[in-house]
């Protein structure tokens, strides 16, 4: 696996590329990519972190691992490219936006936007096989991205961590609620969003009143 990583965070991650378990995820990964159809595409596996530098990090979002149908992923999570319909989670965080800051349902999923904004869309697994969820979700990604976490907490402050659903959520204790502020909900999937806790949170404009409070230029969701 060629790390093509932006140099900002290679600076905080470099010692996890010399660990063993990294050696180990690459292989896997190329074989992997060999031998099944696998997403996203291989130059964007790393996307959110080239998108986001380590210094421009203002909103950390953490989902599970990519989407895997076909033209979707693309190394954000709950992003897909232009074109895609939305899925039923992405639906609901946009809903949610409307209600919230009366900002228009967009005509595009792509979340490129936010990330150039300064927001982390951060897979806990970063590559999945086609077709099959979470396929990935043990073979040491999250070593990798539980690091990247674990360095922002470490360097940065007044940073808001949305952790949508128990998974995300189950992060929560590497950070220092005391320095930043965690927005933690039930995840905006149909089956949780619609018992209740993800609608009507404000979690966007909650955000970015937080953000102007500490000078930070908030984002345009």
């Amino acid at each position: 696996m060629n790390v093509q990583i932006d140099p900002s965070w290679k600076q905080y991650l470099k010692e996890e590329f010399d660990k063993p378990y990294f050696a180990q995820l690459a292989e896997r990964v190329r074989q992997e990519y060999t031998s099944a159809n696998c997403y996203p595409p291989g130059r964007l596996v790393f996307n959110a972190f080239n998108l986001c530098p380590f210094d421009k990090v203002k909103v950390v979002i953490i989902g599970q691992d990519p989407y895997h149908e076909p033209g979707q992923a693309h190394g954000l999570s709950f992003s897909v490219q232009d074109g895609v319909p939305f899925p039923p989670s992405l639906q609901n965080i946009f809903k949610e936006i409307e209600m919230d800051l009366g900002t228009p349902v967009p005509s595009t999923g792509n979340l490129t936007r936010w990330a150039e904004q300064g927001v982390l869309l951060l897979n806990a697994t970063l590559t999945v096989r086609a077709h099959q969820a979470n396929s990935h979700a043990m073979i040491g990604w999250q070593t990798f991205t539980d690091a990247a976490i674990r360095a922002l907490a470490a360097h940065r402050d007044h940073l808001v961590y949305m952790l949508w659903g128990g998974f995300a959520r189950g992060k929560a204790y590497m950070i220092n609620k005391q320095t930043n502020l965690v927005l933690e909900s039930v995840h905006p999937s149909p089956l949780s969003a619609n018992r209740g806790g993800w609608f009507g949170q404000h979690q966007f404009s909650r955000c970015n009143a937080y953000l102007q409070e500490n000078g930070i230029e908030p984002i345009k969701w």
